[in-house]
């Protein structure tokens, strides 16, 4: 018969074991998001803007057979975002993953002007603020900036002679554990401030494209099916964005 202290010995070292492999896959993964966010770092303090991102087009030809420019221009949700099928309209891209809204603007000369673009299509805000969980006494300048950055952006994409389609901050998903401690409640209402000041911009010449009747659920999150992670989505939202997106871009009188 066995002893009642071997079968305790037996599981207190199954316990143990699975506790030390559970610590080394938590630290395995404690490393990999610390060496990407130091490489992140020091990317920015190379280039600040990531304006060799892009090459320069100060002699880009225009668009043959009569085709109208448009350029996508913003963050990863900007970069991300498919070419929609339309034989009228050459597509370019411009935005850049984990840029806040004065790098994008500030790289409009480079990355914007020389295109000459017919319309410019923006997406951008979420990365300024998803940084007032780590600055929480400044969230009302993070949002100030933001705002500021935007109005800014549309309006220089105007002084061009481009429209402009500019889209309220898509709705971010439920925030996992791991990044928690560095999130805040706040973010949702600054992205519902920001987006009622998007949503002022429009004008002529100016179409505001709200996604959120497109991405967002009945509390203004992420749709669980749409997610990639917290703030990235799939091509499946994509091309729900491009079934309105393609009539928004319609509707302009070119």
């Amino acid at each position: 018969m066995r002893q009642p202290g071997l079968s305790f010995f037996i599981l207190l070292i199954i316990f143990l074991l699975g506790t030390l492999v559970g610590s080394i896959i938590l630290n395995l993964i404690i490393y990999n998001r610390a060496n990407l966010y130091y490489r992140e770092l020091n990317k920015v303090r190379l280039d600040p803007l990531d304006l060799s991102r892009y090459p320069v087009n100060s002699n880009l030809p225009k668009p043959e057979n009569n085709q109208k420019r448009v350029v996508f221009f913003g963050d990863s949700r900007a970069e991300s975002w498919p070419v929609p099928r339309l034989p009228d309209y050459e597509f370019i891209n411009r935005g850049i993953g984990g840029q806040t809204s004065v790098q994008i603007n500030q790289r409009f000369e480079q990355h914007l002007r020389s295109l000459q673009p017919d319309v410019v299509v923006i997406q951008l805000g979420i990365n300024d603020l998803k940084t007032i969980g780590l600055f929480p006494g400044r969230k009302s300048e993070i949002i100030a900036n933001c705002r500021q950055n935007i109005g800014d952006i549309v309006q220089k994409s105007r002084e061009l002679g481009a429209a402009v389609i500019i889209t309220t901050i898509f709705p971010f998903g439920e925030v996992p554990l791991a990044r928690k401690p560095f999130w805040s409640d706040d973010i949702f209402p600054a992205v519902q401030e920001v987006n009622a000041y998007i949503k002022s911009l429009a004008d002529e010449g100016v179409i505001v494209f709200d996604t959120l009747p497109i991405l967002a659920d009945d509390r203004g999150m992420m749709l669980p099916e749409y997610r990639v992670d917290e703030l990235h989505y799939n091509q499946q939202a994509y091309e729900q964005l491009n079934q309105e997106f393609t009539e928004l871009l319609k509707s302009l009188k070119l």
